[in-house]
């Protein structure tokens, strides 16, 4: 059920952000062929940036559903046996108190502009497009939480996930040697 959860959430993601790659490409292209025309859409900055930032956030959920996302592997996996494990506990709590802070106050931050519409489009409320942050973050929060049980066991094992490519070869690589 775990794995299945796990890729609608994959599926979902990848083409919301890609949704929204597209509209803001059509978005920058129909904003270009304006200017070269001498005419300029007064909504496009505005809408423009709100479009990069949900695809940030959104974008940011799935690499933490495919743990590709910044990481430090290397020194992770230099960490020897039980302290590894405690370290991988202790960099999960911070990240989860951050993002469930970011929730929190994404939350406030749409009640204090409860009533208030972007400067351009007057018929847009800014909590629309500052829900990214609340949902972002909780979207961020359940994709980390989705993608830990692998994780878990690939760092226990002492797998790289940062250089999963770089370890296949080399696994290769050591079976050829040894075979040879």
């Amino acid at each position: 059920m775990l794995n299945s959860l796990r890729s609608f959430f994959e599926f979902v993601l990848e083409y919301l952000v890609i949704f929204l790659m597209v509209i803001l490409t059509v978005t920058v292209i129909v904003a270009v062929i304006y200017r070269l025309v001498g005419s300029s859409l007064s909504w496009y900055d505005e809408v423009a940036a709100i479009l990069l930032a949900w695809i940030t956030y959104y974008g940011s959920a799935l690499a933490a559903l495919r743990r590709r996302h910044i990481g430090f592997d290397s020194v992770l996996l230099a960490i020897p046996m039980p302290t590894r494990m405690w370290a991988v506990l202790l960099a999960e709590a911070v990240t989860a108190g951050f993002f469930i802070l970011l929730a929190w106050a994404g939350y406030v931050v749409m009640t204090v502009l409860g009533g208030m519409t972007l400067t351009s489009l007057t018929w847009v409320p800014i909590s629309f497009t500052q829900s990214v942050i609340p949902i972002g973050a909780v979207l961020f929060l359940i994709c980390q939480a989705l993608s830990l049980p692998e994780y878990w066991r690939k760092t226990a094992s002492g797998v790289s996930l940062e250089h999963a490519e770089i370890e296949e070869e080399v696994e290769t690589e050591l079976k050829k040697a040894g075979n040879a």
